[in-house]
């Protein structure tokens, strides 16, 4: 919040530059977030900033579709879908004559610098007329429309584009603005359809949007374990209605009482014929006489306020847009920024659009390998993890595991440590599917390490953790009880049973637990088994991992409660509200979710403040009142200061505000911890679970000599976290050095860098670090081998 000037005005102001940006082509959820964060980003380094309202239609009318934004006309977007600027498809830029109109009313304004938000076909079309600029303009000189120092003084288009897509279609990115609130309305309808079709037995055809990319729907049948997914990167085999009715009818058989068959708009079948969800249905009733609806979910995909996730995505994505146009030199390729794993990225615009082209070439030439390897690494994981989920036909042809292996095959218990998290779940019903698949008998331990010691373990199996991904909390029961002192117990539970690996799901005092567990193994040779933990807890405060599963519900569940508050705010007018978010000693919850719900200020242990910041603040908000944003929205992570409490700052906001306005407060305590897990959580618990299963098999087999299992290496007790693009392997001894055990936080955490971009948003001067910001890099790199999820 400091004052001065920085190295940011430095290196790259935006002073006497003009920027528009423009939304095209389909809409989808969180451009209003990217086209904010231009705006803002924009002013902030003292640019003018335009809107151009309909897309290219409004670029080619001009007049009053050209208009320049300022701070307070951006307010209150971030919660809106769609796009507010509008867009809208246009022929008339498709022709040479259209393309000389916009670049007249480009010029008029001293506009050369764009920032597109659309799909492929978007982005195409303002590649082309960057490429034709110069020509362009050159005809409205010979024509007397423009003189030649407007020529001169406008001789560079630069062009950035971010995509705005919900079908996730453009390589090169690993998510797209949009798609991640897509799943957010498939998944909502999904759990609604659950209860009904429980109720009546029912067979349900679900149909996504997908017309070209299968992305929603391979993500979410993952998302809530469908019995069978149809997209056009991989369609199903010759004989897949006797494989579908064998299938439908084995679940019936099990006692399942429903059936979900999810369908993207695009699927094929092997010889390029359509295979619709009418099809399907035909099919069932034809074939099983099974009771069976078909829901078509069409534009409800597009619509409803964007999640957490997008609107950060956008954030970050529309800051990252205005640096690249401000770093921009004539030679500088259009460029498109995007993520990957959990980093920014810069990509050449066109090697994006070829390769999104290629896919679509693969398809229509049956190579369909090649075209799942071209949609990206995020892509196939989501594929391989689903083949491994469904791999199980029937018990007699599972498959077998094909090294030689003690007759009784290998014992995996599983457990849950610490608060609850949304997606625990998600991620035991993954490892014990995939467990009993790689051949394993699966344990399931009641009540973390204190269940363990009091013999609470008994086998789970396949059948019993249907349904699971979509519930909250856990179902195996957790509790934060550490290992440490009932060790000779929990010794005694795994000779009894014979456990030979043990997967951990949780939070801290998991990570705590397995380190007491690793330093026991000198003590009981019975922890000298592989051991892996997979970071789950709403705090995201685990060293070895940037995210944790259920972190994404929680900042969901902060942001919907923010803009119903906002919301509430509106309407009284000068009304600030403080809200109290957990988290322990770690700001993740409240600063990302800050960023998420367009706060003023946000309070973190990991930057301490003092009362003159406080005054600061409360001076800023005093100012910001007198402008048509009559409301503010302060958070404060529960630990941030042990004197600065919630009250201590809700009764000094209202002294010093007395007059100007009035405040309100809000803890939102465990409704952070509850509620069904996101398409997100599940997805992600769902991957991470099945790769740390995948390590114990190797593990087993490596570890395994002269007839029993023997692991005492430190790699041998590991946490399996997502490091920027990657997931990777941690031993846990390692991460001790990385550890603030007093304050149970990592000393190291990515998402401070996120910060300044929050109190940018908030219009506050800050030292921004552009070291760190992407640099262009080109889509044909492999990727590193462990790829991000």
């Amino acid at each position: 919040f400091t004052q001065h000037s920085d190295l940011f005005y430095l290196n790259l102001s935006g002073a006497g530059k003009s920027i528009g940006v423009l939304t095209s082509g389909g809409d989808a959820q969180g451009m209003n977030g990217a086209v904010r964060a231009v705006v803002r980003m924009g002013i902030y380094v003292g640019a003018k900033v335009y809107f151009i309202h309909e897309g290219y239609q409004g670029m080619v009318d001009g007049g009053q579709n050209i208009e320049e934004a300022t701070w307070e006309s951006v307010s209150s977007m971030l919660q809106v879908g769609g796009t507010v600027i509008g867009s809208a498809r246009c022929k008339e830029f498709r022709t040479l004559e259209g393309r000389v109109r916009a670049a007249l009313n480009l010029v008029q304004h001293g506009i050369t610098n764009l920032c597109v938000i659309g799909g492929d076909g978007s982005l195409t079309g303002a590649n082309l007329f960057r490429e034709e600029w110069s020509s362009l303009l050159e005809t409205l000189r010979t024509t007397g429309q423009i003189d030649d120092e407007a020529v001169q003084r406008n001789s560079v288009l630069h062009i950035v584009g971010m995509v705005g897509s919900i079908d996730n279609d453009f390589c090169g990115t690993d998510m797209t603005i949009g798609t991640d609130s897509a799943l957010h309305r498939i998944i909502e309808v999904v759990d609604a359809i659950g209860t009904t079709a429980q109720s009546h037995q029912r067979t349900f055809v679900l149909e996504v949007m997908g017309r070209h990319c299968g992305y929603l729907a391979l993500v979410s049948a993952l998302a809530c374990g469908a019995d069978w997914v149809f997209f056009p990167e991989m369609p199903p085999e010759d004989d897949w209605e006797e494989e579908l009715c064998y299938k439908l009818s084995g679940n019936r058989a099990d006692k399942k009482r429903l059936n979900i068959i999810i369908v993207a708009e695009g699927a094929i079948d092997r010889s390029n014929k359509p295979i619709s969800a009418d099809y399907i249905k035909d099919l069932v009733v034809r074939r099983l006489g099974f009771d069976t609806r078909v829901t078509i979910l069409g534009h409800v995909q597009r619509g409803g306020t964007p999640s957490a996730f997008d609107r950060i995505l956008a954030s970050r994505m529309g800051v990252e847009a205005v640096l690249a146009l401000l770093e921009a030199s004539a030679t500088t390729p259009a460029c498109v920024v995007s993520l990957v794993g959990n980093q920014s990225v810069r990509l050449p615009l066109m090697e994006c659009v070829q390769m999104t082209q290629e896919v679509q070439k693969a398809m229509d030439e049956k190579k369909f390998d090649e075209a799942v390897r071209l949609r990206g690494r995020s892509f196939e994981n989501n594929l391989h993890t689903y083949r491994l989920l469904c791999s199980r036909k029937s018990d007699k042809d599972l498959p077998s595991v094909s090294v030689v292996l003690p007759q009784s095959g290998f014992n995996v218990a599983v457990l849950n440590v610490g608060a609850p998290a949304a997606g625990m779940n998600a991620a035991v019903r993954s490892a014990v599917r995939v467990g009993i698949a790689e051949g394993h008998k699966m344990f399931a331990v009641n009540d973390g390490f204190e269940g363990f010691a009091k013999g609470q373990i008994k086998e789970i199996k396949w059948g019993d953790v249907g349904g699971w991904t979509g519930q909250g909390g856990s179902l195996l029961g957790t509790k934060r009880t550490l290992p440490a002192k009932h060790a000779e117990k929990i010794a005694e539970q795994i000779r009894i049973h014979n456990i030979n690996a043990m997967l951990v799901i949780g939070g801290f005092e998991a990570y705590l637990g397995l380190l007491e567990l690793s330093r026991a193994r000198e003590q009981f040779s019975e922890f000298c088994v592989p051991m892996v933990m997979v970071p789950a807890t709403v705090s995201n405060n685990i060293p070895g991992s940037d995210l944790s599963i259920g972190a994404d519900t929680a900042l969901n569940a902060i942001t919907e409660t923010c803009d119903r508050i906002k919301q509430s705010a509106s309407g009284t007018k000068r009304r600030v509200f403080i809200i109290e978010t957990m988290g322990g000693y770690c700001g993740y919850l409240a600063n990302v979710g800050g960023l998420a719900a367009g706060a003023d200020a946000v309070y973190i242990y990991e930057e301490p403040f003092d009362i003159r910041e406080l005054q600061a603040n409360v001076e800023h908000l005093t100012e910001k009142m007198k402008t048509s944003i009559q409301r503010g929205l302060v958070l404060r992570n529960e630990n941030s200061n042990e004197n600065f409490t919630t009250d201590f700052i809700y009764q000094l906001y209202s002294e010093e505000g007395k007059g100007v306005f009035d405040c309100r407060k809000n803890v939102l305590g465990h409704m952070q911890q509850g509620g069904a897990p996101s398409p997100f959580d599940r997805n992600f618990g769902t991957k991470v679970a099945a790769k740390a299963m995948q390590w114990i098999t190797t593990t087993l087999k490596e570890t395994y000599k002269e007839g029993r299992v023997f692991a005492n290496t430190d790699d041998s007790a590991c946490l399996l976290g997502m490091r920027r693009r990657a997931m990777v392997f941690r031993p846990v001894a390692e991460l001790r050095e990385e550890t603030d055990f007093v304050h149970r936080i990592p000393k190291e955490q990515w998402w401070l860098k996120l910060r300044p971009l929050m109190k940018i948003l908030a219009k506050y001067r800050t030292s921004f670090d552009v070291s760190d910001s992407a640099q262009l890099e080109h889509v044909t790199h492999v990727r590193p081998k462990e790829a991000a999820i």
